[in-house]
């Protein structure tokens, strides 16, 4: 029985392949005439009698391949995976994804079929980096059906199947999941945002009415668990608001509620959760009142950046609240956080490298600019009995309400000539 011919075997060779490049590499490789032409459509034809060939020493046939210096190790490649028994057995032929999509382009234009069928078979299977992505991107499309199985994954996702998964996540998102789950539940949220975000691309779901259902009903079933979790609060004695499970619970909540404001902003549905909020509200404040614990102080810290985002919806339009909620709001958290950021400034000072505390100065300033807003908008009788308190107050300089008390007096003194002046167009009409 004969030996299996080898490439390079000059002595049973009787074709040479000669890689050159335009760069001036030439290199030549001694081969087999039936293997070439069992192997690639290309070599066939030019082995044949239809196609002129050149002799040259010892009357082997010539067959010259021009490719870019690039390609060149490729071609070299191709040309032994040849003598190569490619059945799919052997999976670590191709030396990653870089090496296989170089195969793969050779095997194109040399007509290989079997190493065509290999390379789409591997990088198919494979995972890919991103930078190895964004070359299967600029290389693969165009090539022709054979190789479509490769961009399969990057394919776009129907309409019913991206509602389905985005639904799924939102149930997870908004539930209460054991802590080992936490990281898997942020990241839930994570993604949401970024399906419903625009940025360089167009958001992966818009909207509708149902999905817009589907997330006020896991925000009211949200906020219906933090409400029991209220009346536990108020209903147990003071020391045991203090309990590490139930705080921890109580943070869950709200670190669920602050990325609930995102979502449902992007959504334009924020008015659901005010609603809730401003319901809930006194309960919130009871609760934070009954420990002056340094744990508490971190969980009122959570509820600052709560309130911080409901205010600034009520306060800039966002949400339309009836003149009662919008004064019941002003009158509830403007004494919390008058109060509460010293605390957390005093906490910031003594530990200063603690994260827990960390605030962002910008939210406090957000936050007084919002309750400046919101007053104005307040009938001027309201105006004056929070300002009034505002003046006696010892922590007046937090929130500063200077711009809404010059802007009042203004108003006031004012008023009666611009009613006058009002009333006098009517009679005139």
């Amino acid at each position: 029985m004969d030996a299996p011919s080898k490439i390079g075997d000059r002595s049973t060779s009787d074709v040479v392949v000669r890689l050159r490049t335009l760069e001036g590499r030439d290199e030549w490789i001694y081969c087999h005439s039936d293997i070439l032409v069992e192997k690639s459509k290309y070599f066939a034809d030019r082995l044949s009698d239809n196609w002129p060939t050149c002799q040259i020493l010892d009357s082997r046939n010539c067959v010259e391949v021009y490719c870019q210096e690039l390609d060149f190790d490729h071609h070299v490649n191709v040309l032994r995976l040849f003598y190569v028994v490619i059945d799919g057995s052997v999976d670590d032929l191709w030396n990653g994804v870089k090496n296989a999509l170089g195969i793969l382009q050779v095997g194109i234009q040399l007509g290989c079929p079997q190493i065509v069928t290999a390379c789409v078979n591997y990088l198919e299977a494979v995972p890919w980096e991103e930078s190895e992505e964004e070359e299967i991107l600029r290389i693969i499309p165009g090539m022709g059906s054979e190789v479509e199985p490769i961009l399969a994954r990057l394919q776009p996702v129907n309409l019913s199947a991206i509602r389905g998964i985005f639904i799924s996540t939102l149930r997870f998102a908004m539930s209460s999941p054991p802590s080992l789950m936490n990281d898997l539940k942020s990241s839930a949220q994570e993604q949401l945002e970024y399906m419903v975000t625009e940025d360089d691309d167009s958001p992966l779901l818009i909207a509708d009415d149902d999905i817009k259902s589907e997330v006020k009903d896991c925000v009211g079933r949200l906020f219906s668990r933090f409400n029991n979790l209220l009346e536990v609060y108020l209903c147990e004695p003071a020391e045991s608001v203090d309990e590490a499970g139930k705080m921890t619970l109580f943070q869950s909540y709200l670190a669920d509620f602050s990325w609930a404001c995102q979502l449902l902003s992007k959504l334009e549905i924020m008015r659901v959760f005010v609603n809730s909020w401003v319901d809930a509200s006194d309960k919130i404040v009871a609760i934070m009142q009954s420990s002056p614990t340094v744990e508490m102080i971190g969980i009122k810290l959570k509820v600052v950046e709560v309130v911080a985002k409901v205010l600034e919806s009520i306060g800039y339009g966002t949400v339309i609240l009836p003149t009662t909620k919008r004064l019941r709001m002003v009158k509830i958290w403007l004494p919390f956080v008058r109060i509460t950021k010293p605390l957390i400034d005093s906490v910031m000072t003594s530990d200063y490298d603690s994260l827990e505390f960390k605030i962002d100065g910008e939210l406090w300033q957000s936050l007084e600019s919002t309750f400046v807003s919101i007053l104005l908008a307040l009938p001027s009788v309201n105006q004056a009995e929070i300002l009034t308190e505002w003046l006696e107050n010892e922590y007046i300089r937090y929130p500063d309400l200077t711009e809404a008390f010059e802007v009042w007096c203004y108003r006031s003194k004012v008023a009666n000539r611009r009613l006058a002046l009002i009333e006098g167009g009517h009679c005139a009409l």
